[in-house]
């Protein structure tokens, strides 16, 4: 069995090689497209030139996106990962509609996907790499932690409060990048990680909080929570807060407490361990991918080949591709009044955007 995978795995340091390794560890081959082919190659062509029949082929969210044409029609399986299902939901749906199956990261989504159309959405949230939290216990020199982002329009909460913490409490130097594995070994040396959400999206159950877990640190998380839709509960694998002046008394508590935080944190490190593993996802998608072709099929498979392209206009255009929106709506116009309009409107604000710098 071979997994072809539409970008290469740099071009997402964190979550492609996660499933490559996972799949390689079952004797299954994951190969990536080459960095030279055109983004708007046919589908057949980058098939030819992966020298290989894939059984599967990946679509992920990536710095280098690349999105064939005709991907609506093929034969072999398609798979495309939404991380950020939240963000741009309704385009996501839209470029969706040319994959048999759709990966979303986060609960309430497959129920929207199917809503509007596409009724082979699975639920896989994010995961961990098991083999960077495996080991012998280390020193918990941290009493707080974080890694990530505290700039930006999103995160202003986050950079308010958490150099609060790191007044009060030993924590690591959040300020310089972590690799993934980096990120892993600073969790498993801390008590506790603070886990401040995008200031749009704070019930997040990010790909942090799973890290936190799987390192056996107590997590300190906002409420409402993705975690408990997930099979998490507050209180037994990690603690909640509803108002960020609880953060502070919340942490003290619990380095006050250290058979309640043990407690806490040895028992979600169980669950990620056993249920929220690359591994297991990849048991998971291998029991979709066997079920029966006609069980999810694309639903641009049986649309008009111009709403199919404009599917990938919309695709280019939204990523800055002008050269190859422009070349789909030469495909379009003509072939179909809506399509058409919608065609020029989408490449006459793409143009607009790149005149404009982004």
């Amino acid at each position: 069995m071979t997994i072809l995978c539409l970008c290469r795995e740099e071009h997402h340091w964190k979550l492609i090689p996660g499933y490559a390794e996972a799949f390689r560890r079952r004797g299954i081959e994951f190969r990536c497209a080459e960095d030279a082919i055109p983004f708007d190659a046919s589908l057949d062509e980058v098939v030819r030139r992966s020298g290989v029949t894939p059984s599967a082929i990946f679509h992920f969210e990536s710095a280098h996106p690349l999105f064939p044409i005709g991907l609506e029609k093929s034969s072999i399986p398609t798979v495309c990962f939404h991380p950020d299902t939240y963000a741009f939901t309704e385009r996501r749906i839209r470029w969706s509609s040319v994959f048999d199956h759709v990966v979303v990261f986060h609960p309430g989504f497959v129920e929207r996907f199917a809503k509007a159309g596409h009724p082979g959405a699975l639920l896989l949230p994010h995961a961990v790499r098991h083999e960077y939290f495996d080991g012998p216990e280390l020193t918990r020199e941290f009493e707080v932690a974080w890694v990530g982002q505290t700039g930006g329009p999103f995160y202003q909460a986050r950079a308010e409060w958490l150099p609060k913490l790191a007044r009060g409490f030993r924590t690591n130097d959040w300020s310089r990048p972590y690799t993934v594995q980096e990120v892993a070994e600073t969790y498993r040396r801390s008590r506790i990680v603070v886990n401040i959400g995008r200031d749009d999206f704070p019930q997040d159950a990010n790909l942090r909080v799973f890290e936190v877990l799987a390192a056996g640190a107590l997590l300190l998380t906002s409420l409402p929570s993705e975690l408990e839709q997930l099979g998490f509960h507050e209180g037994e694998h990690f603690v909640g807060y509803r108002d960020h002046r609880e953060i502070n008394g919340l942490v003290r508590r619990f380095l006050d407490d250290e058979p309640a935080r043990r407690g806490i944190a040895t028992a979600a490190r169980e669950l990620v361990l056993r249920e929220h593993t690359y591994d297991r996802r990849v048991e998971q998608l291998l029991s979709r991918l066997e079920e029966k072709p006609e069980r999810r099929q694309a639903p641009a498979r049986f649309w008009p080949d111009a709403r199919a392209r404009l599917v990938a206009m919309d695709f280019y255009a939204a990523h800055g591709l002008t050269q190859c929106a422009a070349t789909q709506f030469r495909r379009i116009a003509g072939r179909g009044f809506r399509e058409t309009i919608e065609a020029a409107s989408l490449l006459s604000r793409a143009s607009l955007r790149s005149l404009r710098g982004g």
